[in-house]
């Protein structure tokens, strides 16, 4: 069970690095040369010219090429690589009210540690919502999880983080 917390920890920490516009919406030679362009091989294109030549970093540093650093970096994906991967096992935390998986869990959301315990009590108490069924998928179990956190006066705060 710790390496399950270790290697969800890690992989909280690597989405992390994805973080949305490092340096800024605009930053780089690959968005100027882009811009206003939409889809996957312009984003693709920009993104590579950014990367290779080292531009977006330069302008980073020096405050050029539409680049700052001013704004908090952004991760807007969901914790599905983690949750997938412990769905049994929190399923199981979840009905105890407690366990690592639980944990897992609370940490990937951003439950500060003085809140985890009423976490863990408001999401044994809903678990039938949470796991409405015996084939749930992550992102299911994600929904009911946000939709029982938002539900709670104290835990709503963390809805808008996760």
């Amino acid at each position: 069970m710790k390496r399950i917390l270790l290697a969800s920890l890690l992989l909280t920490a690597s989405a992390s690095a994805f973080a949305t516009a490092p340096g800024g919406p605009g930053c780089g030679w690959g968005n100027m040369l882009f811009e206003g362009q939409r889809g996957l091989p312009s984003h693709l294109v920009a993104s590579i010219t950014n990367g290779t030549s080292g531009n977006a970093t330069f302008g980073m540093t020096s405050g050029t090429n539409g680049c700052s650093t001013d704004g908090a970096l952004q991760y807007n994906g969901k914790p599905m690589l983690v949750l997938g991967s412990i769905l049994t096992e929190l399923s199981e935390d979840m009905a105890m009210g407690e366990g690592e998986a639980l944990t897992t869990y609370a940490v990937v959301l951003g439950i500060k540690p003085e809140d985890r315990a009423h976490f863990a009590s408001v999401t044994q108490a809903h678990f039938d919502e949470i796991f409405s069924s015996a084939d749930v998928t992550a992102e299911q179990v994600h929904t009911a999880t946000l939709a029982v956190l938002k539900a709670d006066a104290h835990l709503a705060q963390y809805v808008e983080q996760a």
